[in-house]
């Protein structure tokens, strides 16, 4: 007996060793999710929003290295979608999106609930077709999964309503070859690269995310050069651990260690990474960068060897041409000035400490009327009692900064965010497929208030399949991100302050263990209680809204910005 159109795919992601599928239920869908009910091992997660399926689903692919799989029904469900998977696609990671359209016979006429799905996709995917005769499957499932695994990006494939259940003429198994082919620049690239890098005194490294299976010989190289290593923040995950050669991240979430690396070198060596603002880069130094992707060489900044291919296989290739240097003054005062500031950081973390500093001259009370929590301490005593094998997510904005600071990739301790996209909302969804892809690991998601606020209803999720993943809220009351930068504009804040609720409350209303932290004394005590409770836990813990935090190299403009944003804020407080 041949196949049906949806047999043919589930059974396809059964062999590719697919294991959960996120999506919201729904007509076009239904014979793809009956499907999955008679199949065994692969198991259909129904989230509350299709926005939330998507994160989840890129998860476990970014996690996995393999491909995430999500679902979205007719018109809407499908264009729920989008925001997870721009974020898998800005991720370059695999994610295989199938969305239902209307009958066959319907499309084109404007019919009820019909998108265009191949124009909706067409920015966010590396291939997409629709399904129009049951005798195209397998081939554009194949091509799908060819393309989405091959490029590292999103590929949708649409099935209109009445022909997932039609059954094929001629069906025969899909076929998805596997190999991964590692590239390295061809020899003359190579002693190029080697003599500019020779011909310096100073090296710096930038590394990235794709240098991370290439840990060992970028720490060879480190220690063969004398050269910091500064780290982008995806970096962290395979490279902070166990590593005296780093000096934490740059940009806005960096440190003075790292810009000094960067400023004071006379060769950057780029690794593996597309580290995206310009203005963290040094400009009086001479590049070389290495990257799988050659679109990716010299589009940040000018470069003067670009090496396309395998950090692990290039540096392989490049080590035994670079001259060893025995000076190590460069690492060492980079090295210095991190453990300076590390231990300044700390000391913020201790929740009695409430002075900051702006630019470095300037010191003050920080404004804590209610005594909210230290958001500082909150991470600190996070990284102090999560697993040796955690694996978090953060939410974009002041979440990420904190987690930044204050959590250590050591040991196999994984992290996945919204870090190319930067989209509110991810930490929580990430951490449910994060959750059902590892069941015996902690999952710990750092989430601002507003971004949890957004993708509230998949609590629901994690409760439904309770899922143990422990939910850590920055409950500050702001969109804390968007306060420092209008305040670094000089603007006044407006539009950032949240009516919250109790979300502890919400949580145990929902069938979740919630906890609610307001006083600095409870603060570590709640943290250990929440990472023992089994099951899944929300933390909800009050923070100051306002703690900021420094960036590297922080301007005269922004201290400017920020002093007449605070005049304007106490004026307008006096007015009201």
């Amino acid at each position: 007996m041949a196949r049906t159109v949806a047999r043919v795919i589930i059974d396809a992601l059964q062999e590719l060793g697919v294991g959960h599928v996120f999506g919201v239920v729904g007509d076009a869908l239904n014979p793809l999710t009956d499907a999955i009910r008679t199949t065994e091992g692969l198991e259909w997660v129904g989230c509350r929003h299709e926005e939330a399926a998507a994160f989840a689903a890129s998860a476990q692919s970014q996690l996995s290295g393999t491909l995430g799989v999500c679902m979205g029904t007719v018109g809407p469900g499908a264009v729920h979608l989008l925001n997870g998977l721009y974020d898998a696609a800005k991720s370059r990671t695999p994610v295989l999106a199938i969305a239902g359209q209307v009958p066959l016979a319907e499309m084109g006429s404007d019919y009820f609930q019909e998108v265009d799905n191949d124009l909706l996709f067409r920015d966010v995917a590396v291939y997409r077709a629709t399904v129009t005769s049951p005798d195209q499957m397998p081939r554009l499932l194949e091509a799908a999964v060819r393309a989405a695994v091959g490029h590292g990006g999103v590929a949708v494939l649409t099935v209109p309503g009445d022909l997932g259940d039609q059954e094929l003429t001629q069906d025969r198994p899909a076929r998805f070859p596997r190999a991964r082919q590692l590239t390295r620049p061809d020899e003359p690239g190579i002693l190029e690269a080697a003599e500019i890098i020779n011909a310096g005194s100073k090296l710096t490294l930038l590394v990235g995310r794709g240098a991370r299976d290439a840990r060992q010989e970028v720490l060879a190289l480190a220690e063969h050069t004398g050269a910091p290593m500064v780290l982008t923040l995806k970096a962290k995950e395979g490279f902070e651990g166990d590593n005296p050669y780093q000096v934490g991240q740059t940009g806005l979430i960096g440190n003075p260690a790292a810009a000094h690396a960067l400023d004071g070198c006379d060769t950057l060596l780029m690794l593996g990474t597309d580290f995206p603002y310009r203005d963290w880069y040094p400009t009086d130094c001479r590049v070389v960068q290495v990257d799988t992707q050659e679109q990716h060489l010299g589009r940040r900044v000018p470069i003067d060897a670009g090496l396309a291919g395998d950090v692990g296989a290039t540096l392989r290739a490049l080590l035994p041409h670079l001259d060893a240097k025995p000076d190590r003054d460069h690492l060492d005062s980079a090295r210095k000035r991190f453990e300076t500031w590390r231990t300044g950081q700390q000391r913020l973390a201790e929740p009695a400490h409430d002075t900051r500093s702006w630019t470095g001259r300037l010191r003050g009370k920080v404004d804590n009327r209610d005594h909210d929590i230290r958001p500082e301490a909150l991470a600190a005593a996070v990284d102090a009692c999560a697993d040796a094998d955690a694996i978090f997510t953060s939410d974009t904005g002041m979440a990420t900064v904190w987690l930044s600071r204050f959590v250590t990739m050591h040991g196999d301790r994984r992290l996945i965010g919204s870090y190319n996209l930067g989209s509110m909302a991810n930490a929580m969804p990430q951490a449910l497929g994060a959750q059902l892809w590892a069941p015996d690991r902690q999952v710990v998601a750092f989430c601002g208030d507003g971004g949890l606020s957004m993708l509230l209803g998949d609590l629901m999720t994690i409760k439904t399949h309770q899922l143990p993943v422990k939910l850590v809220v920055f409950d500050n009351r702001r969109l804390g991100m968007v306060k420092l930068e209008q305040e670094q504009a000089g603007l006044a804040e407006f539009g950032t302050v949240l009516d919250n609720p109790d979300f502890a409350a919400v949580a145990t209303a929902l069938g979740l263990t919630g906890i609610r932290v307001t006083d600095p004394a409870t603060l570590t005590d709640s943290v250990r209680r929440a990472f023992a409770t089994p099951g899944p836990v929300l933390l909800d813990v009050l923070t100051n809204p306002q703690e900021i935090a420094v960036p590297g190299k922080p301007t005269v403009q922004q201290g400017w910005g920020f002093a007449i944003a605070k005049v304007k804020e106490l004026l307008e407080s006096h007015e009201n």
